[in-house]
């Protein structure tokens, strides 16, 4: 299977190419009026507002400074929800220090995901691979971000298009 593997924290991430959109430079998201930090605002591609969520602060890592390789991965995850496309799908960005390549990671070589005691972190890695001997956490975006941190932004990103919709009438 191909996976796109990112760059967080000197730590190398992986998610299936199958549900990556696209690659976007970094760009500034306009905030939202929400509590969760995790939330870093909204974004325009392919003519579509996208939530964008920070990933540094998810797997709470401190806060650094936007560099050039500074990129949002935008994703598609299968959902039922209320909030997902036509298609049955959520689309949201992920902000990451840097994207690196498309791999592959044949299933038999890919190690389960370690047991860390009660660790949350355990919920959302599928498994672990390698790339030049270091580790790969290969992660289950789907769990990464609670459906409530998804749909909150989802939410705020609904009422400004209907405020949008409302000011052209």
């Amino acid at each position: 299977m191909q996976y796109l593997t990112f760059s967080l924290n000197d730590s190398i991430y992986a998610v299936p190419v199958l549900q990556v959109r696209e690659v976007l430079g970094y760009t500034t998201p306009q905030e939202l009026p929400c509590a969760d930090p995790v939330i870093a605002g909204l974004i325009r591609s392919r003519d579509q507002s996208i939530s964008v969520l920070n990933l540094r602060r998810k797997f709470d890592f401190p806060d650094t400074e936007i560099s050039k390789e500074t990129r949002i991965i935008v994703i598609e995850i299968d959902s039922i929800s209320e909030y997902s496309n036509s298609q049955g799908q959520i689309v949201f960005g992920a902000i990451v220090d840097s994207v690196n390549e498309v791999i592959d990671i044949d299933a038999s070589m890919k190690e389960p995901s370690p047991e860390v005691g009660n660790s949350i972190a355990t919920d959302f890695i599928s498994g672990i691979g390698q790339l030049n001997n270091r580790f790969v956490i290969i992660l289950d975006i789907a769990k990464v971000f609670t459906f409530d941190q998804i749909n909150a932004a989802t939410l705020s990103e609904e009422t400004d298009n209907e405020a949008v919709e409302e000011n052209k009438e």
